[in-house]
């Protein structure tokens, strides 16, 4: 669950750190070996220019890259009714040129330098990245520190753009049944949160979206004082620092930067339920559960023992979801758990199961609940637990042997505020987890009082309907 990048029209399974668990079983016998591993990182440093932009680098010289990534704290959680998407579409639009570099221009020299780059937006934060060759950094660097006070959004380019996003919504969302049925929860579990509305916006605010709208935006929250600059790699950082200064320097930033206005959201007072019909195979299922995240939280552990109450239930082979609901009973095609404790907001612990053919949705929905009844009643074994943070270590080990990994983790965790030293303490904060806390996780947030459910209903497919993907990726 460590990190979970909610993605422009997709639904992410965050259980990322749990897919390779399979590969070091070792670290049930030899679990010191594996945390000091973990423990012994490379420092990360951190500079401020005056322009209020920071920069957190981290070495890793393990190969001659370098992974850079600009990260604006703004996402569609910032943004209000009736401009929900304007934050993805910008994202399309960064790409559309400057005065010094025209259209097409950016993509151009990344590629001639051998690099890749992309972006991406989230509820919390709008992030730009490149993987180039360590010595050609300042490549990247004067081309992402150009486009950004420099865009030229031109309304042509708009006009085109707003259509392909559009298409975007259609291919990922409208015509997914899994998605539609995401974004339909989504809007009934949360009545204020911003959490409510979808990444890529709702169809008539795109329709009526204007490129004035993206002009504003774009002046109110791309600046350096609302940036943060990440780079790992094999790299010195003062020449990081240097190189940064270099480029970004002279940038002035905005005066003032308004905080988003505070959405608490409503407190719930009993289960809401909700159909989706759709044109569909199979009948789907999804209930969530209000829980605190890691901002905010009373209990500082409860964020990890949910985390880790995620893992025991969806956790792998050996997890009791697929032990029990898909192998055992047989009663489920897929049955999943999941939960985000990083975001700027609280957020949902959410399960989720797709029948198999011949089983009844109400079904699969009772053995969820039987699964959840039997967490509150009786503490998790001691064995059990020892398997999930097992494969917490693992997968934190895997997972920095990614370059772009350990930048985004840096990057997210201090674009929403909890500050980058967060992702060094999380194995730590795992560990400590004990049966009982899980146990009381258990049943204090995932009670009626806090449920959203629901169900998606099948409805007969149109055999014409187009099954290849338009090409509307950049």
């Amino acid at each position: 669950m460590r990190r979970i990048l909610t993605f422009t029209g997709k639904i992410r399974n965050p259980k990322t750190i749990l897919a390779f668990s399979c590969l070091f079983a070792g670290f049930f016998t030899f679990p010191a070996v594996a945390i000091e591993r973990v423990k012994t990182e490379n420092p990360v440093y951190e500079y401020k220019l005056d322009n209020g932009l920071k920069i957190l680098v981290k070495q890793d010289k393990r190969a001659p890259i370098a992974v850079m990534q600009l990260w604006y704290k703004v996402g569609s959680s910032y943004e209000q009714n009736g401009l929900t998407g304007v934050s993805h579409v910008l994202e399309h639009m960064m790409f559309k040129g400057t005065q010094k570099h025209p259209d097409g221009e950016f993509n151009r020299i990344i590629k001639e330098n051998g690099a890749q780059d992309n972006a991406f937006t989230s509820r919390d934060f709008t992030a730009y990245y490149q993987v180039i060759a360590a010595d050609r950094l300042q490549v990247a660097m004067e081309l992402e520190a150009d486009r950004m006070r420099n865009l030229l959004l031109p309304p042509a380019e708009f006009k085109k753009e707003i259509e392909v996003v559009k298409e975007e919504r259609r291919w990922r969302t409208d015509d997914k049944p899994t998605s539609l049925t995401y974004e339909q929860f989504n809007a009934m579990a949360f009545m204020n949160s911003p959490y409510r509305n979808p990444v890529i916006g709702w169809m008539a605010d795109l329709n009526a979206m204007q490129v004035e709208d993206l002009r504003a935006w774009y002046e109110r929250w791309y600046a350096p004082n609302n940036a943060t600059l990440v780079v790992v790699g094999d790299v010195d950082p003062q020449k990081v620092r240097d190189l940064a200064q270099q480029y970004y320097g002279a940038i002035k930033p905005t005066e003032v930067i308004p905080p988003p206005k505070p959405q608490q959201e409503v407190a719930q007072t009993g289960v809401r339920h909700i159909k989706v019909k759709a044109p569909a195979e199979l009948p789907y299922l999804m209930m969530g559960y209000k829980a605190p995240g890691l901002l905010g939280a009373k209990e500082a552990w409860e964020p990890y023992a949910l985390d880790v109450l995620a893992s025991i239930l969806d956790g792998g082979n050996s997890s009791r979801f697929a032990k029990d609901l898909v192998r055992g009973k047989a009663i489920a095609s897929e049955a999943s758990a999941w939960y985000s404790n990083d975001g700027r907001l609280p957020d949902l612990f959410v399960l989720s199961g797709m029948p198999t053919k011949g089983e009844k949705l109400e079904t699969v929905k009772t053995a969820l609940l039987e699964q959840v009844t039997k967490l509150q009643q009786q503490p998790v074994s001691a064995e059990e637990l020892e398997r999930v943070k097992a494969q917490v270590i693992a997968g934190e080990i895997y997972q920095r042997d990614s370059q772009r990994h350990q930048a985004t983790l840096l990057g997210s965790y201090e674009s929403v505020g909890l500050g980058y030293a967060v992702a060094d303490a999380y194995v730590d904060n795992i560990l400590a987890i004990t049966p009982e806390q899980v146990q009381a996780v258990a049943k204090k947030y995932l009670v009626e009082d806090g449920l959203t459910i629901a169900e998606l209903d099948p409805q007969p497919i149109d055999p014409n309907k187009p099954k290849i993907a338009p090409n509307f990726v950049r």
